[in-house]
């Protein structure tokens, strides 16, 4: 993987996505609606899981009813979300160089904050079992917005709530809906694919691709030592 264009200016935050970025928790809920639909019989592609990475809850409830009816997709989240729920209690694993950015960001006090489409309740949670929690001011969620993911509103709330200007913000990011969102809000993302790799079309829209946590953390360390 080459090295990443530096980023010029000193981040007034950090912001982070939650699943996919920090836990290691999509391949668990794509393994889980792939042993609910099988359960329950029913023949969706594998891609639909992957396909789903990153998007709300409520849109990933209407691509599930272009396939099934409403009482099948009631089965299938019931059941899913069942199967998901015991591994979230068990403790997700975190993406690989978590631990040590997060210490990093915690030492030089740079602000941060988790921003996740997931409902505020069970992001909470998770965080929580994955001893996240306390390295964040603020937690902001699907819960707090009317728009998810690629709109722009989580994150510009985000900057808002930290009192930080959104072009200052560096985002970390795992999918492509969560760096239009950042796109569109002004801020400068870093995304460090999990389960799906950027296609042509993603790569068009010329945002910073790392081979890894450890990777982005370099370039977000160069920008911090900057003296504006």
């Amino acid at each position: 993987m080459p090295a990443l264009p530096a980023i010029g200016f000193r981040p007034q935050a950090l912001l982070f996505d939650m699943d996919g970025t920090l836990i290691e928790s999509e391949r668990h809920l794509a393994e889980c609606s792939r042993q609910a639909s099988a359960e329950l019989g029913l023949a969706l592609e594998p891609s639909l899981w992957l396909s789903m990475i990153g998007l709300s809850e409520t849109v990933c409830r209407q691509m599930l009813h272009a396939r099934l009816d409403e009482a099948q997709v009631d089965a299938l989240q019931e059941r899913t979300l069942a199967l998901y729920e015991a591994r979230v209690e068990a403790g997700l694993p975190l993406r690989p160089g978590v631990r040590a950015m997060l210490d990093w960001a915690e030492v030089v006090a740079v602000p941060r904050a988790v921003v996740t489409s997931t409902r505020r309740e069970r992001a909470e949670r998770k965080l929580a079992r994955c001893d996240l929690r306390r390295y964040f001011e603020h937690v902001v969620t699907g819960s707090d917005v009317r728009e998810a993911k690629p709109a722009p509103e989580i994150y510009l709330l985000a900057a808002a709530i930290l009192g930080v200007d959104p072009a200052r913000c560096v985002v970390l990011e795992d999918s492509v809906p969560g760096v239009r969102a950042a796109l569109a809000a002004g801020m400068t993302p870093i995304q460090v694919p999990d389960m799906v790799a950027p296609d042509a079309e993603a790569r068009r829209l010329g945002h910073r691709i790392a081979d890894g946590l450890a990777q982005a953390r370099r370039v977000v360390e160069a920008a911090w030592a900057r003296p504006d």
